[in-house]
């Protein structure tokens, strides 16, 4: 068996053993408040997601202690997004994975960070969107080395990135103009765990998908993404649009 693929089982069974744990403290019903009124819903609900939150707050906690900035972590995502990508571009798919994984757990901190320091603000939520995105295009460019040779898999790679970055725009665009949205089934969050988890996985599923080449169950995670996120940009761009006015009014 995979080293890779055990370590990934003793994580996820360190992490699952944990939620009864959590369950029983009661915390999930209480309001978080280092949490983002301005998140969107996570797919897979509101428990997993303060979960999240709880069992990583021991790092939160040592950030603090250490006066780490939310810069750092900020940086830190963007440089194992784009790690990831230079592990997919070599076939190091399973590493790929660990890297966006990461990348996004890092991310996941710095405005929980920032917010427990008081320092949240226009600046660090700039900075904090736009590196995201150095980070995502840094995986998926990573991708498209990899499967370059593959024509179906590099059109998702490019749907994948066209996608996330359209679903980011509108949010942003639809912002400017006074419309919060935050709906949709691929959200940023969503995307990692499913680019991650595929590369993890990929090693040991890729032999029951085609003709078992490696990369295989990636393709079908990526297909995912690309559906998703092409999806969700599609609706933004409707729900905002019918939430905007046809003219400025009057006053304006």
């Amino acid at each position: 068996m995979r080293t890779d693929f055990i370590v990934l089982i003793a994580a996820l069974g360190i992490a699952l053993g944990s939620m009864p744990v959590y369950a029983l403290t009661g915390r999930y019903r209480t309001p978080d408040p280092l949490e983002s009124s301005r998140r969107g819903k996570f797919i897979l609900g509101g428990f997993v997601r303060s979960w999240f939150y709880w069992f990583v707050h021991p790092i939160v906690a040592v950030s603090l202690a250490l006066r780490l900035t939310p810069t750092f972590y900020n940086l830190l995502g963007v440089a194992l997004g784009i790690a990831g990508g230079v592990a997919f571009a070599m076939g190091h798919i399973a590493l790929g994975g660990w890297g966006i994984l990461l990348g996004g757990a890092a991310d996941a901190l710095d405005g929980r960070i920032a917010r427990a320091q008081g320092v949240a603000g226009p600046r660090g939520a700039f900075m904090d969107a736009t590196l995201d995105r150095f980070a995502e295009f840094g995986a998926f460019v990573g991708l498209a080395v990899w499967f370059a040779d593959t024509p179906l898999a590099l059109i998702l790679v490019v749907a994948a990135l066209g996608g996330s970055l359209i679903t980011s725009y509108a949010r942003a665009r639809g912002e400017v103009e006074g419309v919060l949205c935050t709906a949709g089934i691929m959200q940023r969050a969503e995307r990692l765990l499913i680019l991650g988890f595929g590369g993890l996985l990929d090693p040991s599923l890729a032999p029951w998908f085609g003709d078992g080449t490696p990369g295989n169950f990636l393709i079908v995670a990526l297909g995912v993404v690309a559906a998703g996120t092409v999806g969700t940009a599609v609706y933004r761009t409707i729900w905002i649009t019918r939430r905007l006015p046809t003219k400025a009014s009057d006053g304006e």
